[in-house]
């Protein structure tokens, strides 16, 4: 798989999923703020590896601090934690991620480490974050494969693949883990996901990189293909999931699941631990971001709708937990009751679901 992000001596280099699939270009980020700028512009997206850049970008910033003390490097680390908060308010991750690394900063602090330690430190947590995003969406991928009907297609929503992730992906590693253990790999219907077209342009892409048999649909085919009874299940990831499991993910996921209800197919999500935000009671409380009119009115640049035209242009919605037939995670499958099970799986973590032990095994099916 193609590495969507990774830390270098030259700075953060990832991936740029907005030129993608036409080019395969590789950008750097030398600085917190072209880390900021690359998760706005939506070069680097999807919750798991937007937080993978955000502790990334702080870590950069932090190591590029002058000073022989951590008060010396303290400013430059809120000021980065600022710049990345500011960028995309949907995705828990990049909270996560923000408050995981001041953690690790604060504890180096308290055990009086010098500024090059604490440089050092900063580094190689940004480094472990992605290790374990990694780690995490393997063992994902082997909780939910067995959820996956055999000789029937997979329908998915946007982009929850490797490029949505450190690597291996949510949604679609559960796809790779079936094609790792099956005879034949499961056909995936891929939903083109309007207006930025990320299964289009990203999951239509990504499948085809690793041989697994895809097809493209338009947003509005789905309930159409879903009535054929081709379809055995429909596996997407998220942005942020509440207490008590409703679920905010790429606009048009909503329709989506009341047309699984509809048709007797289960829908779940597949999240790693930390899209989790057991502070919020119901997905009500899920701020959802509202982007640029322009992605609705042109299409890579050119103009498909009348100029001065009123456009709404939420990149999220939000799926209530009762059309939700499972939540898988890194630490095993949670099942309705959320406000128990969900709960139950994040145990030991911080009120947004951090978990900072590698991904194990986990509890199995709640």
């Amino acid at each position: 798989m193609v590495k969507t992000i990774e830390w270098t001596d030259e700075g953060v280099v990832m991936i740029d999923q907005t030129r993608l699939p036409r080019e395969v270009v590789f950008v750097t980020c030398r600085d917190y703020r072209e880390v900021a700028e690359a998760i706005r512009g939506m070069v680097i997206r999807g919750a798991p590896a937007i937080g993978v850049a955000a502790a990334m970008g702080v870590a950069l910033a932090v190591k590029q601090a002058p000073g022989r003390t951590a008060a010396d490097l303290q400013p430059a680390l809120e000021q980065a934690a600022q710049c990345m908060a500011a960028t995309r308010p949907t995705a828990v991750n990049l909270f996560w991620a923000i408050a995981r690394m001041k953690r690790r900063f604060a504890e180096s602090q308290a055990a009086g480490a010098d500024a090059g330690q604490i440089r050092e430190a900063m580094v190689a947590e940004a480094r472990q974050v992605l290790c374990e995003d990694i780690a995490g969406n393997q063992a994902m991928g082997r909780h939910g494969a067995p959820l996956v009907p055999s000789e029937k297609s997979i329908m998915t929503h946007c982009n929850a693949g490797a490029l949505a992730t450190g690597g291996y992906g949510t949604a679609l590693g559960v796809v790779r883990a079936v094609a790792e253990t099956r005879r034949q790999p499961p056909h995936v219907f891929s939903c083109e996901t309007r207006p930025f077209l990320q299964g289009a342009r990203l999951t239509v892409w990504e499948l085809q990189q690793d041989g697994i048999p895809v097809t493209l649909i338009t947003d509005n085919m789905a309930g159409h293909v879903l009535k054929s009874g081709r379809v055995g299940c429909i596996i997407v990831g998220a942005d942020r999931i509440a207490r008590n499991g409703d679920v905010a993910n790429k606009i048009g996921t909503y329709g989506l699941a009341v047309l699984a209800k509809e048709h007797g197919v289960p829908f779940y999500v597949a999240v790693p631990i930390s899209t989790l935000d057991l502070s919020l009671s119901s997905g009500d409380q899920i701020p959802i971001e509202q982007r640029s009119p322009r992605e609705v009115t042109h299409v890579f640049g050119v103009p498909v709708a009348p100029e001065g035209i009123d456009v709404e242009n939420p990149a999220f919605d939000v799926t209530p937990h009762r059309y939700v037939a499972a939540i898988i995670t890194e630490r095993g499958v949670a099942r309705a009751p959320y406000e128990q099970t969900l709960p139950s799986l994040a145990q030991g973590c911080t009120p947004v679901g951090l978990s900072t032990e590698p991904a194990s095994g986990g509890p199995g099916i709640m």
